[in-house]
């Protein structure tokens, strides 16, 4: 059953919520909402509650609380990658560096290997 008055167009995104909002810096914040999401996965994974964590990795368990909340601000690339590998988990990045094109002036972009 339709009704008359939902006049709306669906739009399929992009995969990333960060571009697609139009937020400065998209592939940045995806690339870190990626690995807090592996971080918070591993710590479901392992059994590991935020000072079990803390024990293990010597980062703060305030700092666990933050990431599974998804308040990632302030917490680096390389510092949650930092926090992955001390709960034992390999990080592999793909890199590709290329000129840009006069689009993509405003913004570099980065790609995560599947």
């Amino acid at each position: 059953m339709t009704d008359e008055r939902d006049d709306f167009e669906l739009e399929r995104g992009t995969g990333n919520v960060f571009a697609d909002t139009g937020l400065p810096d998209a592939e940045r914040e995806q690339l870190r909402a990626v690995l807090a999401a592996e971080i918070g996965k591993s710590l479901a994974d392992d059994s590991l509650t935020v000072r079990d964590a803390e024990r293990l990795t010597g980062f703060a368990a305030a700092d666990f609380s933050r990431i599974r909340r998804a308040k990632l601000k302030g917490f680096t690339i390389d510092r949650l990658m930092t926090i992955l590998d001390r709960l034992n988990r390999d990080v592999r990045v793909s890199v590709s560096v290329m000129p840009r094109k006069p689009a993509e002036q405003v913004s570099g972009l980065l790609h995560l290997a599947p």
